[in-house]
């Protein structure tokens, strides 16, 4: 079986940790609008359209049929949505794609409806708002995005005179950036609504992935204190096992989130542990996020469930296992292009 990773960008690693598990025999392509370092990792690559333009589907359609990919997997917010949109289409192609329902989707994408959604299920989120006059939380507190992605836009109030130009500030940097398509996409919002504010929560911060099989249902949750950021994405972690004070507390968060939601494959949340003591939901993120990483070197090997998983086999526990003492950095490599290719 072969797989298209799209959207891939930087995420050589995972290209790699796709070919280590198909093995012989099969072959991991890579796709993306434009050059980019994890084409070179990949045993073939594609440049696409732009994942808004009409011919975008009809372009993947035909690489999948040409290239008898047997399983997509999306790596970046907007692709995941697009697909899930088509998905049907993939399917009769005889393509599955690892991507959830659109109303898990709507859900994850949307951090206002996120927050809603959580709060009725009896989850801890922040004080939040979706306009200055809504929010009745304290501060600090962020103005972020409503449909957001990698802290493009993100602001810090220190105090409510502050709410109000740095709202408008996040409007004009939603405006410049594809975040503005997200919005009209998603909500038909090209005005007012595309800002979020919410309060701040001081505490430790913990990166999961909360994995469920193809058919949705819960198989694991693996934990990371993050110990350091860049970019939005966690920099340096430490992976959790049983032994630590807080494992069952957001290992149970976790599972309580899979089957109330019954996403597809993994999902990556970020939770703080409070001062107080209670956990607050902060993201979901339906995909492969960039704590994955961690995961990976602590010996789980989720590309390969993937795999198997769209062969319609059941993947063995061991796949899920957490080596203990895990403690893990992110590295800086290049890439070199010459004349345009990879």
């Amino acid at each position: 079986m072969n797989i298209l990773l799209t959207s891939a960008g930087r995420r050589t690693y995972l290209v790699r940790y796709f070919k280590e598990a198909l093995g012989e025999g099969s072959k991991v392509y890579a796709a993306n609008s434009a050059l980019s370092p994890a084409l070179c990792e990949a045993d073939g690559y594609v440049l696409t359209p732009l994942i808004y333009a009409d011919e975008y589907i009809p372009f993947l359609l035909e690489f999948c049929r040409k290239h008898e990919i047997g399983l997509l997997v999306p790596l970046f917010d907007i692709d995941v949505w697009m697909i899930s949109k088509h998905r049907d289409e993939f399917l009769k192609a005889g393509v599955f794609p690892a991507v959830s329902d659109r109303s898990v989707l709507e859900i994850c994408n949307d951090k206002l409806r996120m927050n809603e959604w959580l709060s009725g299920h009896s989850f801890s989120v922040p004080e939040y708002g979706g306009s200055v006059n809504d929010y009745r939380g304290g501060f600090p507190a962020y103005i972020k995005p409503r449909f957001g992605m990698g802290s493009i836009g993100l602001l810090k109030a220190e105090a409510k005179e502050e709410l109000s130009p740095l709202y408008r500030i996040c409007e004009r940097r939603i405006e410049d950036s594809y975040l503005r398509y997200e919005s009209e996409e998603k909500a038909g919002l090209s005005g007012e609504g595309r800002v979020l504010i919410e309060e701040e929560i001081r505490g430790q911060e913990f990166g999961l992935d909360v994995i469920n099989d193809f058919s949705g249902a819960f198989v694991s949750v693996v934990i990371r204190k993050k110990l350091a950021m860049r970019s939005g994405e966690t920099d340096e972690a430490l992976v959790l096992t049983k032994e630590a004070p807080v494992y069952e507390s957001l290992f149970e968060l976790g599972r309580s989130v899979s089957e109330c939601l019954h996403h597809i494959g993994n999902m990556d949340m970020d939770v703080i542990v409070s001062a107080e003591g209670p956990s607050y939901i902060i993201d979901m993120n339906a995909r492969f996020g960039g704590g994955y990483p961690f995961s990976h070197a602590a010996g789980v090997d989720l590309p390969k469930a993937y795999a198997v998983w769209a062969k319609g086999e059941k993947a063995d526990p061991s796949l899920f296992e957490v080596k203990k003492g895990i403690h893990a950095y992110k590295d800086i490599d290049i890439r070199i292009y010459e004349d345009g290719n990879v």
